[in-house]
C-alpha cells in the first residue's frame, strides 16, 4: 500500500473511531443540571436539579416529563430514592433527598415527543475524595506479584523488530514487534524518530477488547519512543475479521477466564506482560534510558495504574477512566467497576471474590509512585465514578485529577489534549 494512501486509511480510521466514541446529537435534548456547577457536594447536602427539554434549541413546555432519583450502582439500580411525573415549564426542578455517604446520586428524566422517547440523566458526587475501597489488600499480595516477576525475568525476551514500510513516514520508523512472556508472546507497533538521538518514551496499553494497532506515529514525531502493546499474545497487524472471530468466539468474555484460579488467571500474563513491554523499551538504543511515561483508558487506564504499581521504572503515568477498580463495590450495595463481574451466583462465590483482590486496580494503586495525571466523567455508565474515586483515593504519588462532568464513558478532544500536555512536558523536563 502506497504511504498516502495508508496515511488515508489510518485518518478514516480515526475519524470512524472518534465519531462512535462521542455522544450522538439527537432532535430532542434533555437537559439536567445541578445547582452546583462542578455537580459535587457536601455528604449530607440536598441536590437540586433544574429539568429543560429543548428541541431545534427551543425549550419545549407543557410536556409530561418522569423523573427518578437513584444512586449510581452501574448497570445494577439497587433502588430508587425518588421518582415521579411532572409537567414541563421553564426550569422545572427536583430536589434530591439528602444523601448521607460518600458517593453518587443519579437524576434521570425521560420525555416523550412526537411519540418517541427521549432520555437523560446526570450524577452528582458527595464528597467523592472520602469514598473508601471495599476489596481488601490480600497478605500475600507483594509476594505474589514479586515472584511474577522473578518469573518473568527467567524468560529471555527474544525481541524480533519487523520493519514496516508502507507505515513509515519521512520522519518516523514504524515496527511490528514480538516479545516472549510469560505462556505466550506480547506484540505491538513500536514508533521511533528516524533522527538519531536519545528520546523519553511512552509505553500505551489498550482498552478492552481484540482488534489491530497502528501506533502513534505523530508522537514519534514530536521527539518521543512509543510503544503500544496489545495483551492478547497475537500478533496486531493481522486482517481486523481474524479479531472478530476471536472475539466471538475463543477469547470472549477473557476478563474473567480463570477467575477462580490466582495463578493462571487471565489477566496474569496481561499485567506481567505489561513489565516485558517496559523491559522491551529498557533495550531499545534510542530510549534515553531515564524517562518512561504510560497511559490509557478503561482497561488501559487499568493496565497504566498497573504497571506504574508493579515497577518503579515507570515515572509518569495517565489514565483515563481506569477499569477493574473495586470490582467487589456491587456486593456492599454500590457499583463496581467493569467488567462488573459481582452480579450473579456464577461469579458471586468466595474463590472468584478472593481472586479478583490479586487483580483489582485499588490494590496496585496503593503501591504507585509515579507521578500521576488522571480524567474521567461524573455519568461514566462503564466505569462507574465511585469505583474510579476507589482506586485514586489510595495512590500515594504525587496526582492530579480533572474531571469533565458530563463525560460518560468517552473523552473530550480537551481532555486528550491536556493529557498529551501534561505528559509530554514531564517527559521532557
Amino acid at each position: 500500500m502506497k504511504q498516502k494512501n495508508y496515511a488515508f486509511l489510518i485518518a478514516t480510521l480515526l475519524l470512524s473511531f472518534y465519531l462512535t466514541a462521542q455522544p450522538s446529537k439527537q432532535l430532542v435534548n434533555v437537559i439536567i443540571s445541578p445547582d452546583h456547577s462542578d455537580w459535587t457536594y457536601n455528604i449530607g447536602e440536598q441536590a437540586e436539579f433544574t429539568i429543560n427539554v429543548l428541541q431545534n434549541n427551543v425549550q419545549l413546555k407543557g410536556i409530561e416529563i418522569n423523573y427518578k432519583i437513584e444512586p449510581d450502582s452501574g448497570y445494577r439500580q439497587i433502588k430508587t430514592l425518588s421518582e415521579g411525573t411532572l409537567t414541563l415549564s421553564n426550569n422545572t426542578k427536583v430536589k434530591a433527598p439528602k444523601f448521607k455517604q460518600a458517593g453518587f446520586l443519579r437524576c434521570t428524566a425521560t420525555v416523550i415527543v412526537d411519540g418517541k422517547e427521549y432520555s437523560s440523566y446526570t450524577t452528582v458526587g458527595f464528597s467523592p475524595d472520602k469514598i473508601k475501597p471495599t476489596t481488601t489488600l490480600p497478605d500475600d499480595f507483594e509476594s505474589f506479584w514479586k515472584n511474577g516477576k522473578a518469573e518473568l525475568a527467567e524468560v529471555a525476551m527474544k525481541p524480533v523488530l519487523t520493519l514496516m514500510p508502507e507505515r513509515c513516514t519521512d520522519k518516523v520508523n514504524v515496527y511490528h514487534v514480538k516479545l516472549d512472556n510469560i505462556k505466550g508472546k506480547i506484540y505491538g507497533i513500536l514508533t521511533t524518530p528516524k533522527k538519531a538521538g536519545k528520546y523519553p518514551a511512552i509505553l500505551h496499553v489498550p482498552g478492552a477488547g481484540i482488534r489491530p494497532y497502528y501506533g502513534e506515529i505523530n508522537e514519534a514525531a514530536e521527539g518521543f519512543v512509543s510503544f503500544t502493546i496489545g495483551i492478547h499474545g497475537i500478533p496486531v497487524n493481522l486482517d481486523k475479521s481474524v479479531y472478530d472471530d476471536l472475539r466471538a468466539g475463543p477469547l470472549n468474555n477473557y476478563q474473567t477466564f480463570n477467575l477462580d484460579d490466582k495463578d493462571n488467571m487471565y489477566y496474569r500474563r496481561v499485567y506481567l506482560g505489561c513489565i516485558r513491554a517496559v523491559d522491551f523499551i529498557e533495550s531499545l538504543d534510542q530510549f534515553n534510558g531515564e524517562d518512561i511515561g504510560v497511559t490509557g483508558g478503561s482497561q488501559g487506564g487499568a493496565l497504566s495504574i498497573v504497571v506504574a504499581g508493579l515497577d518503579e521504572r515507570i515515572d509518569y503515568l495517565a489514565a483515563f477512566y481506569p477499569a477493574l477498580s473495586d470490582m467487589t463495590g456491587f456486593l456492599h450495595g454500590r457499583a463496581g467497576g467493569w467488567p462488573q463481574i459481582f452480579v450473579d451466583d456464577f461469579t458471586n462465590k468466595p474463590e472468584k471474590i478472593e481472586v479478583s483482590k490479586y487483580y483489582d486496580v485499588v490494590n496496585f494503586a496503593r503501591f504507585v509512585k509515579a507521578d500521576g495525571w488522571y480524567s474521567w466523567g461524573y455519568n461514566d455508565n462503564v466505569c462507574s465514578p465511585v469505583s474510579t474515586f476507589s482506586a485514586y483515593n489510595v495512590i500515594p504519588a504525587k496526582k492530579e485529577l480533572h474531571v469533565f462532568q458530563e463525560t460518560q464513558h468517552w473523552t473530550f478532544p480537551e481532555q486528550r489534549e491536556q493529557r498529551n500536555v501534561w505528559l509530554y512536558n514531564k517527559l521532557r523536563q
